[in-house]
């Protein structure tokens, strides 16, 4: 295992080639070029100069394309694959194929309207090939294959098991059974339309998710991690058990800044569970402290997991509605952890660490101000100006990299250091959190696409309507029950399933039952309680055997 925390992240989350010269520039060129073009529909420069404008499903489709041909660059076929250090034929010839099946969309979009779902067919050689039925069933099978190399099996299969009902829907069982979807309609509906695949859990992947996921990022590269963890044993490191506090108010605060369990128990893990374990914590109880505060993490606005992103989005309420519903979770959640790990403290009578190893709190606090300017701004202008979360944080990326290229010129240089020099420093900083932040998305991207072909699946069968009456056939009317059941179930398909892909899997089959089932049994559930409730027990399946990623990040660290 590797002791730096983004390469940790990446051998545990993400698994991909260790990619070395011109592959690697390579791939870097297509991360940023995707980084560059996220920028680009964000600002306001398009309606400005009046060039550029992408309309909803185009702007998505380019969006799986790059996350596409990223996967099949980065992430080998098999295990073996995984270890080399170049890009294989056949993974390259999978890549071009993803960029021309998923552009095909945007580049014949007009068309695909004005045609309202008829496929397109062409003369050729004395046959009438379907070519947009061959053009579907490609875009879904590479979809399928990009996912397994990025996430495993697990949701493919949970998509194929959905693709299958869709089709044979007129074979199940009497209680979920309906009439069936042809091949042409499942293809049209999935891969062409903008109700499936490029619905709305791409949508807010390419309007909000990447430019968070991108902010967290360059605040990392900026130092803010090291910040927040240095400004917690600050605050907490002269009690008893410090160590142990420190490293929940600093996933805490981390958390604020990333949408990753692994990503956050990786970088204040790193630090903490080494010195959890030095002042008397025993390895087991250093690593499952930081990984409950991690996966927490996820909880803490403003910069949620994905999921809540998308929750916004399929509630259709504002962002700013979500994080106003989580905050209070959130701060108990800590509060009971910060208040377990005093009993733990007191029971191995641990001490706080020793003075000369705290830093001193104003000092710390004063010289990370202008980390907290950007998280400041994004507040601010989520809140009290009611700005869009993606115009927000739009701005609260310049201004990032601003602080990013200032800090080279404020930080003690050498004394030969020029100006250029300095600043071509900066803009590495920049270009390569730009990177990183891209890398982070692909597995986030083919993974909503891939969740989109359950929702579409659930919404073109009427399988949201026949669930109802199969779970009151198993739950009755016994409403705790029925969220006992919803729970088990987030757990188990968070076996396999990431957070944002096992949200939308049982939000899409559960939330609208519960909530119906609720008010029959005379309760009256408002809708975001309980996607918050289907959210939490997904998240927590990263600490959850037997897969639990986080988990296993910090037995990693705590060996």
């Amino acid at each position: 295992m590797s002791a730096d925390p983004q390469l940790l992240a990446e051998e545990i989350e993400f698994k991909s080639k260790p990619l070395q010269g011109s592959w690697a520039i390579l791939v870097s060129i297509v991360a940023l070029s995707w980084c560059l073009f996220q920028l680009w529909i964000a600002s306001p420069l398009p309606f400005s100069l009046g060039w550029g404008i992408l309309i909803d499903v185009p702007k998505r489709a380019i969006h799986l394309a790059f996350a596409m041909s990223l996967c099949f660059l980065l992430y080998g076929a098999r295990e073996s694959h995984r270890r080399r250090n170049y890009v294989g034929k056949w993974d390259l010839l999978l890549a071009l194929l993803a960029v021309v099946v998923t552009l095909y969309v945007p580049l014949a979009y007009t068309d695909i309207v004005e045609r309202h779902g008829m496929l397109l067919n062409i003369n050729g050689f004395g046959i009438n090939w379907p070519l947009e039925m061959i053009i579907g069933l490609l875009g879904v099978a590479l979809l399928l294959e990009a996912t397994r190399r990025a996430l495993g099996l697990p949701l493919v299969i949970v998509s194929l098991v959905f693709l299958i009902y869709s089709v044979f829907g007129q074979s199940m069982p009497e209680l979920i059974s309906h009439k069936g979807v042809s091949l042409e309609r499942l293809v049209g509906y999935h891969w062409l339309g903008g109700e499936a695949i490029f619905g709305i859990p791409l949508d807010v992947s390419v309007s909000f998710v990447f430019l968070f996921v991108l902010f967290g990022a360059l605040l990392e590269r900026a130092g803010a991690g090291k910040y927040f963890l240095d400004l917690a044993f600050a605050m907490v490191g002269r009690y008893r058990g410090g160590p142990a506090k420190a490293a929940i108010l600093a996933s805490g605060m981390t958390g604020t800044i990333s949408g990753s369990s692994i990503a956050n128990v990786v970088t204040t893990g790193t630090f903490t569970i080494p010195v959890m374990r030095k002042m008397g914590m025993p390895a087991i109880k250093a690593g499952a402290i930081e990984v409950a505060a991690s996966t927490n993490g996820q909880l803490m606005p403003p910069i949620m997991g994905a999921a809540a992103f998308i929750m916004a989005e399929y509630i259709g309420i504002s962002y700013m509605e979500v994080v106003k519903a989580a905050i209070i979770p959130a701060l108990i959640s800590y509060m009971a952890l910060l208040y377990i790990s005093h009993l733990e403290a007191l029971k191995l009578n641990l001490k706080g660490m020793p003075k000369a190893d705290i830093p001193h709190l104003w000092n710390t606090f004063v010289s990370g101000l202008h980390y907290l300017l950007p998280i400041i701004v994004l507040v601010y202008l989520l809140m009290i100006k009611r700005w869009t979360p993606g115009s927000a944080v739009f701005y609260s990326i310049l201004l990032l990299m601003a602080i990013i290229l200032l800090q080279h010129f404020w930080r003690p240089n050498r004394a030969d250091d020029s100006v250029f020099v300095r600043f071509r420093s900066g803009v590495i900083d920049v270009i390569q959190g730009m990177i990183s932040g891209t890398r982070n998305m692909i597995t986030i991207g083919v993974a909503v696409a891939t969740a989109g072909i359950i929702v579409g699946a659930v919404s073109s069968t009427g399988l949201n309507n026949a669930m109802v009456g199969l779970v009151e056939a198993i739950a009755g009317n016994n409403i705790y029950l029925l969220l006992g059941l919803t729970a088990v179930l987030c757990l188990v398909l968070g076996i396999g399933l990431p957070t944002t892909a096992n949200y939308l899997v049982v939000a899409s089959l559960m939330a609208g039952v519960l909530v119906e089932l609720g008010s029959a049994a005379g309760l009256t559930l408002p809708i975001i309680a309980v996607h918050l409730f289907v959210f939490y027990f997904g998240l927590l399946a990263d600490d959850t055997p037997p897969v639990c990623l986080a988990a296993y990040a910090a037995s990693a660290i705590s060996r």
